[in-house]
């Protein structure tokens, strides 16, 4: 295991927050941002392997499809999941590529399109629960319900948005192709949201499936499948807190699996807050992983050095 090698997980609002329009030019702004705070990360030595959500912009992917039905065939979600992608990793390493650049950093970046393995008799499949693209009023969310057939949740007291199935993921099919691009010293963006979902048939073929992935469980699995020393996940708070928002909220800076579990029992990490993100750290220590940051973008540097964020550890 590589001490040095670091996956590091973007939520999918990074760079698509639901204060924007949604224009290529926010988006390209937000990501800038981000690659600044990478392009320190690169400079202090760490072997990079960056993953992505996509849960705003596969979401409005398939509204598109569905408003346009009538006149363009619809693609199915795990195409859509592909576009999500390639759209997104072609604008991250575009920015991350301009801005090391910028910096003298010697340094190529690389997206590479991933399928994930998944379950085809998950359970996740007969329980949508993972919301992707706009939110909308409750009377907006019927009629569409009722127009598509889509399911639909609240989501965080902001509205409702559509809920789609989310399976674990068993295996990253592409882990040699990252392996190479590391071995060559090129970062590689992979697995972005939560890779292309696929299961394999009695004939030993692979179909993909109508699923998004959570990209912290796919994330934790690729660092345990490339060797990488520490998984970090990007949030939007520096640490992970108990009794958030509570008058008794505490802040945490180093806990142990076991602590994580028991917290996590008691309630404390909300499935649609930092729940999938404890969840994806416990899977990943117990693969053998070595330590878990879970911070801001901004303070990412500073956790890799111990002087931020939350740590988990085995």
């Amino acid at each position: 295991m590589d001490d040095k090698r670091i996956v590091v997980a973007f939520g999918g609002n990074a760079s698509y927050p639901p204060n924007i329009k949604g224009l290529a030019e926010e988006q390209f702004a937000l990501i800038q941002i981000a690659c600044e705070h990478l392009a320190r990360l690169l400079e202090g030595g760490f072997k990079l392997v960056l993953t992505h959500g996509n849960g705003p912009v596969v979401g409005n992917i398939l509204y598109r499809m569905a408003k346009t039905a009538h006149e363009l065939a619809p693609m199915p979600m795990d195409i859509c999941v592909a576009h999500s992608q390639g759209g997104m990793g072609y604008m991250l390493q575009q920015t991350l590529t301009n801005v090391l650049h910028e910096h003298e950093i010697d340094v190529r970046v690389s997206c590479l399109v991933t399928q994930v393995e998944v379950d085809g008799d998950d359970p996740a499949f007969l329980k949508p629960s993972k919301p992707v693209g706009k939110f909308f009023t409750k009377k907006e969310a019927d009629a569409m319900a009722k127009e598509t057939g889509w399911k639909f949740a609240e989501d965080s007291n902001r509205g409702y948005r559509r809920v789609v199935p989310s399976p674990l993921p068993l295996r990253i099919l592409d882990t040699a192709a990252i392996e190479a691009l590391i071995y060559a010293g090129i970062v590689p963006i992979a697995a972005g949201g939560g890779g292309i979902p696929v299961i394999r048939d009695i004939h030993g073929e692979f179909h993909g499936v109508p699923a998004v992935i959570d990209k912290d469980y796919t994330s934790a699995l690729l660092a345990n499948q490339i060797g990488a020393g520490t998984l970090v996940m990007l949030t939007g708070v520096e640490r992970v807190a108990l009794d958030f928002g509570k008058p008794t909220q505490r802040l945490l800076s180093e806990i142990t699996a076991a602590d994580a579990a028991r917290y996590m029992a008691e309630g404390q990490f909300p499935p649609g807050s930092m729940g999938p993100k404890i969840g994806a750290a416990l899977k990943y220590l117990e693969r053998g992983g070595r330590r878990v940051i879970i911070t801001s973008l901004e303070h990412a540097f500073e956790a890799l050095q111990g002087r931020a964020g939350t740590r988990i550890v085995r």
